[in-house]
């Protein structure tokens, strides 16, 4: 698991990253759950993927499989997703859209290279989180919501460019519809530029995406988690920098494995025997277009 950095009396809690490799050589930095922490307001797992160029010989496609309980957000800095699921839905995700796909009771997705894409190569950049879902939506049918890049808020505050991804902001909304008070922003500063971070949400982290930060007078090494606890101020180094911002109301905590969430183990066990029957009647049926599945691991 993550492992919690050196940390003084009062100063932010810093996660670090570790790897983990979801098949094929795609290598992702997981920063959430962490050992010492498993949640920041309702995000309760989040990776980070590149900058990595794919080539036609690479197979990073994920095949399909099943979630319950939570919702997943994909965001794209580089390049080009393929998503599909059960529920009929197919979309290309590009760089600034926001994909929500709410699980609830059951749902099924992939997420491959583009047919489009499969014969050159290209860079992709990104990160996918998952959310929990209040313990009253956690068998709501499931949905899937594409939010373009051109509907996404953004703003300039002090030296930052800021994109409201989900939220609301520093006078801004963003469209995305959410099941609980959820923070999500985008921020990029100029070489040297600072930013005054007030406490945005009841619970928030940044995470350095690119280039040095600080906050206040501590570095925040890139690829870095720091939990705050107060307002702070964010100055980046010579090259610029690049973060999000996570956070939101706190759910409490939840049963995780592989990818199912719950407030009840019994309920995961019944998605896992769900998922290897195939019961469509469960959300487990087969996505459109697919003929593969990842099996249920050993556990």
């Amino acid at each position: 698991m993550s492992s919690e950095l050196q940390r003084e009396p009062g100063a932010p809690q810093l996660l670090s990253a570790h790897s983990k490799d979801l098949g094929g050589g795609f290598v992702v930095r997981r920063l959430l759950p962490a050992a010492q922490r498993q949640a920041v307001g309702p995000f309760l797992f989040f990776d980070h993927f590149g900058p990595v160029t794919v080539t036609p010989a690479d197979e990073h496609d994920v095949r399909p499989h099943p979630h319950i309980g939570l919702a997943t957000l994909t965001y794209l800095f580089e390049g080009v997703i393929q998503h599909r699921d059960n529920l009929g839905y197919t979309q290309r995700i590009e760089p600034g859209a926001i994909n929500w796909m709410t699980a609830g009771r059951g749902i099924v997705h992939s997420e491959r290279k583009p047919e489009s894409e499969r014969h050159r190569s290209y860079v992709n950049h990104g990160l996918q989180l998952w959310l929990a879902l209040p313990e009253s939506a956690q068998e709501l049918p499931a949905t899937f919501v594409h939010t373009p890049a051109h509907a996404i808020p953004e703003l300039r505050d002090g030296d930052a460019l800021v994109r409201v991804l989900v939220g609301q902001a520093l006078g801004a909304q963003s469209p995305v519809a959410t099941l609980s008070p959820t923070l999500y922003l985008d921020v990029q500063l100029p070489a040297g530029g600072q930013w005054n971070l007030p406490m945005l949400a009841q619970e928030q982290a940044v995470y350095a995406v690119q280039g040095a930060v600080r906050l206040d007078a501590q570095a925040l090494a890139p690829h870095t988690m720091a939990v705050l606890t107060d307002a702070t101020v964010l100055t980046a180094g010579p090259d610029g920098a690049r973060m999000v911002l996570i956070g939101g109301q706190p759910l409490g905590r939840r049963f995780m494995w592989w990818n199912f969430v719950s407030t009840s183990r019994a309920r995961i066990e019944q998605a896992a025997l769900a998922w290897t029957a195939g019961d469509a009647s469960q959300g487990m049926g087969q996505v459109p277009g697919e003929t593969e599945r990842i099996p249920l691991p050993e556990r």
